[in-house]
């Protein structure tokens, strides 16, 4: 092996070593199945990787894992023995603003759209390969690692009116913490960045889950209007999130 190729071998490995470095230190995937063998399967994949685990097989199991122990992602799954996934999703994001993704058996875009706007910050169908949950798992780590460093620390807007600090991921309105889901709190981040520009729904889709999956881009008009019902005064008639029609979504506040 060459001098320029066993450098770049090593560079690799130590990419590999830092990833699973971050991997340990963001805490546990709790697995929300009831299905052990399903269970067992993602378990394995996920530890194999570095990740720790801990599976819960209802509802119940699962939110009281997260009270006592604030996972760093939540892998849902929809049809559960106690009480529907879409409610577990609710109780989660009452109790903290971790992310969650869903998996499930239920494929039309309306049900995909339907997990979004209940506060899914991803969605994957059964049946689904190991390696594209995990490699989703990860972009979904990856961009909240992202959130924590990039950007503007505090942006203000309208006089103080609206408030968003990527150093503790809070949005305030008026002076009070508005909960937002990983994934509003990135949509909100990105556009309040930069008022004024327009973006594409495929532009947001890129920028809040990091990749471009086809059906996706309608997801960004539920996780839209949930942002618009924390933030606006009147939902209906916006002052922040304003539509372009047949383009996207810009942000019309006024920066301090």
């Amino acid at each position: 092996m060459g001098s320029s190729a066993l450098s770049q071998h090593r560079f690799q490995s130590l990419l590999k070593i830092r990833d699973v470095v971050y991997l340990i230190m963001t805490g546990t995937v709790l697995i929300v199945e009831d299905d052990r063998k399903i269970a067992k399967i993602i378990k394995v994949y996920l530890e194999g990787e570095g990740f720790r685990t801990h599976v819960a097989e209802n509802g119940k199991q699962a939110i009281d894992f997260a009270l006592q122990e604030r996972p760093s992602l939540i892998i849902l799954d929809l049809m559960l023995p106690d009480m529907s996934g879409e409610e577990v999703c609710q109780e989660m994001r009452e109790i903290g603003d971790f992310p969650i993704l869903m998996v499930t058996a239920k494929s039309s875009e309306e049900e995909r759209v339907a997990g979004f706007a209940l506060g899914a910050d991803d969605y994957i169908v059964k049946p689904f390969s190991p390696r594209e949950l995990v490699a989703r798992v990860r972009a979904v780590l990856k961009r909240a690692k992202r959130m924590e460093a990039s950007g503007v620390p505090v942006m203000s807007f309208n006089g103080g009116m609206l408030i968003i600090d990527s150093r503790s991921f809070e949005v305030k309105k008026e002076g009070i913490v508005v909960p937002l889901t990983p994934t509003e709190f990135k949509i909100i981040s990105v556009l309040a960045g930069s008022p004024g520009r327009v973006f594409t729904r495929g532009d947001l889709v890129e920028s809040a889950l990091g990749y471009q999956f086809e059906g996706y881009e309608r997801s960004i008009d539920a996780h839209i209007k949930n942002i618009r019902y924390k933030l606006e005064q009147d939902p209906r008639n916006p002052l922040l999130v304003l539509t372009v029609y047949g383009v996207g979504y810009k942000f019309a506040g006024m920066p301090e």
